[in-house]
């Protein structure tokens, strides 16, 4: 099995709704992940109906 560098440092990872980020290694070593998510829609004011 191949040793793998906990040290190495991964691209950022864009697609269309989210971007991820590596995160720094912690004291215990574990490397996380930032996740950024872009909103899938807009929302737009409520505005109140016409009476009839």
């Amino acid at each position: 099995m191949a040793k793998v560098d906990p040290k190495a440092k991964v691209p950022e990872g864009k697609t269309r709704f989210l971007t991820t980020r590596q995160m720094k290694p912690n004291e215990k070593g574990y490397v996380g992940y930032d996740l950024i998510w872009e909103p899938f829609q807009k929302e737009q004011k409520y505005q109140t109906p016409k009476k009839p």
